[in-house]
């Protein structure tokens, strides 16, 4: 079986395009089989756009695991951000910069393979994941851990986990690593999580 975190050329292409209204913006998504998000923005993914664009202040963000870039797209439109996007399956990083092209988005957008953050190189102000569960938890746990790393000091790591997918023990781990990690809100089950780089 095929996965969306995994490259496989084997899958049948089958481009289509859906629309999306994510905070008063209308905003359209080139999509195709074995990508994130297949055919529609996940509940998870709106709802840590919709509190990241609460909290965000100002500077550069890296969505990890980007998908078709559904996370980094939005917060282009909505926030003016610089964003750089990153994942390892290559058919959902063309399909990224398409739709980086589809929604005429004027702030600086980098995308680029990477698997986690082996390919980078820079430090940001926020990074923003939805992490691929079915990866397993090691891959998850390199993305939530790993970003302290790459985060400038006062960056924030934030994330989206189901409850039932271990959301309570993320936010201990994380909270090992960064010794803080809250809470934002959670909703149908998700758990919307951040924490902040501070040196001690």
């Amino acid at each position: 079986m095929s996965h969306y975190f995994e490259n496989d050329s084997n899958v049948k292409s089958e481009e289509r395009i859906f629309a999306a209204n994510i905070c008063g913006a209308n905003l359209n998504f080139y999509s195709d089989n074995g990508v994130f998000n297949k055919s529609g923005i996940d509940y998870g993914s709106r709802l840590l756009i919709e509190e990241f664009i609460k909290n965000y202040k100002d500077g550069k963000v890296l969505d990890v695991g980007c998908g078709i870039g559904v996370i980094g797209v939005s917060l282009s439109r909505l926030l003016h951000a610089d964003v750089d996007m990153v994942d390892v399956n290559l058919r959902a990083l063309g399909l990224a910069n398409k739709n980086i092209k589809l929604n005429t988005l004027t702030s600086e957008m980098n995308v680029f393979e990477s698997d986690c953050y082996s390919n980078v190189s820079k430090t940001y102000d926020y990074i923003i994941t939805n992490p691929p569960i079915r990866a397993g938890k090691k891959v998850v746990y390199r993305i939530l851990l790993e970003s302290y790393n790459h985060l400038n000091e006062n960056g924030e790591l934030w994330f989206v986990i189901r409850k039932d997918q271990g959301a309570p023990s993320a936010k201990r781990d994380v909270a090992e690593v960064f010794k803080n990690c809250e809470v934002v809100n959670k909703d149908k089950g998700f758990f919307i999580l951040m924490a902040k780089k501070v040196s001690l």
